[in-house]
């Protein structure tokens, strides 16, 4: 049952070794097949209630650390038939640094995401968008700071918007984070929060 109180019907099931079919019910139904076997990891999903949209992916892991994949969302529907989406990623990972590139759109941007783990206390990132519309869209820029008092997160994105967070755990299970906002041209904007999670 859902918050709204309608009803979801899950359910999957293993058909042989590395073949598992799932059936999803809500408003819709729709049937979908995993597969795994090795580094290859691939899925499709069918809208069997209207029989309109079939969707798949597939990701492929090797050895040298880089793996690749890509997305496909093809339209049964009566007169528009045809594919609706589509898309592909790559990422690679060695020692401290990890490089992510995906695509939207139909592959109309590109998206690069860049980690690297200064030490196991110290990490910094960035994601940006790039596409043929703006030659560079910073979606954020920031690091993550595991000091002895708690764990420091902060974030600069492009529009200049300035966040800061600062969790602790307090006991075991229990956290406290606390959190702020501002655009750094204009500190009036300022906005805080706190919250506890148990």
């Amino acid at each position: 049952m859902t918050a709204s109180g309608g009803q979801v019907l899950e359910t999957s099931f293993a058909l042989m070794d590395g073949v598992k079919l799932s059936f999803k019910g809500n408003k819709g139904a729709d049937l979908g097949v995993d597969y795994k076997a090795g580094g290859l990891y691939a899925t499709g999903v069918l809208d069997v209630k209207e029989l309109s949209k079939l969707s798949t992916s597939a990701c492929i892991g090797l050895s040298s650390g880089v793996k690749l994949g890509g997305d496909l969302a093809y339209s049964l529907a009566s007169g528009k038939s045809g594919v609706t989406g589509f898309n592909a990623g790559a990422s690679y990972s060695t020692g401290p640094i990890f490089a992510a590139l995906t695509t939207s759109n139909k592959m109309s941007a590109m998206n690069i995401g860049l980690v690297y783990t200064v030490s196991p206390e110290l990490t910094l990132a960035s994601s940006t968008t790039h596409s043929s519309e703006k030659m560079c869209t910073v979606a954020g820029i920031g690091g993550l700071y595991k000091a002895p008092f708690g764990t420091i997160k902060a974030k600069m994105t492009g529009d200049a918007i300035l966040s800061a967070s600062l969790i602790k755990d307090l006991v075991p299970k229990v956290t406290v984070t606390a959190s702020g906002s501002a655009s750094v041209k204009d500190f009036s904007t300022f906005k805080y929060g706190i919250g506890i999670s148990m």
